[in-house]
């Protein structure tokens, strides 16, 4: 697949995120379960950095999981490849639990997420995306049909944010998905913009809540095996 760095988020965003890049913090961090070991979580942050996006790994690494919590920026370099190796580092993280890992990506990350991590059933077991950009879906033909890991896709239909995750997108994306019966879900948010994670700059608290839930239950489901629990199956989900 062809690096798609440029076409994930308009040019103004993108070069927004290069000159952030330059001063932001380490690119990985592991937030490791409270006790023992996880099930991976590779968090893949967006264009304000991992520090913006805090309470929402937080809140995944809090149900049991090992997140390994990635800076988009970074990643975006090399979308590709960077998440590959980004993937591949977290399964040898000391609180890992062996096999495939869930993405969870957050605007410019989900659209990274979405574009490369849906591709890769022999490393991903689920790809969470909340309000991923998704400008590069009408660059590329028959995306949906090359999907082969489940999505589910948060978006809010009054995101219009430099124009990269229109709730349009988003359900192009759903229909040519379902037309392929590629393993794809959309949920979206009436009224709601871009950013409205806890912490967001439009915040909104039972959209978030909402979709935290809906989070909680697809890792949940990804990681179940039958007569083996996944970590933080006994723990609450609501926030």
């Amino acid at each position: 697949m062809p690096n798609l760095s440029l076409r994930l988020i308009p040019l103004a965003a993108w070069l927004l995120a290069a000159a952030l890049s330059a001063s932001c913090a380490p690119a990985q961090e592991e937030i490791a379960p409270s006790q023992g070991k996880g099930h991976v979580v590779v968090f893949v942050s967006g264009i304000a950095g991992p520090k913006h996006d805090k309470a929402l790994s937080e809140a995944i690494a809090a149900l049991g999981y090992d997140v390994y919590v990635c800076d988009g920026r970074q990643i975006a370099k090399m979308p590709g490849g960077n998440l590959r190796a980004a993937v591949q580092a977290a399964q040898q993280l000391p609180h890992a639990l062996p096999g495939k890992v869930a993405l969870v990506g957050v605007s410019l990350g989900g659209g990274i997420s979405l574009a490369f991590g849906s591709e890769w059933p022999d490393l991903v077991a689920v790809d969470i995306v909340w309000y991923p950009a998704t400008g590069f879906a009408a660059r590329l033909p028959g995306f949906a049909r090359r999907m082969s890991v489940p999505v589910l896709m948060f978006a809010g239909e009054a995101d219009n944010f430099e124009n990269c995750c229109l709730i349009e997108t988003a359900r192009a994306i759903e229909a040519s998905a379902k037309a392929n019966n590629a393993p794809f879900e959309l949920v979206t948010y009436p009224g709601a913009g871009h950013d409205f994670i806890k912490g967001g700059m439009n915040y909104n608290a039972a959209d978030y809540g909402d979709a935290l839930n809906r989070t909680a239950a697809k890792l949940k489901a990804a990681f179940a095996s039958p007569g083996d629990a996944p970590a933080g199956a006994g723990q609450s989900s609501n926030f």
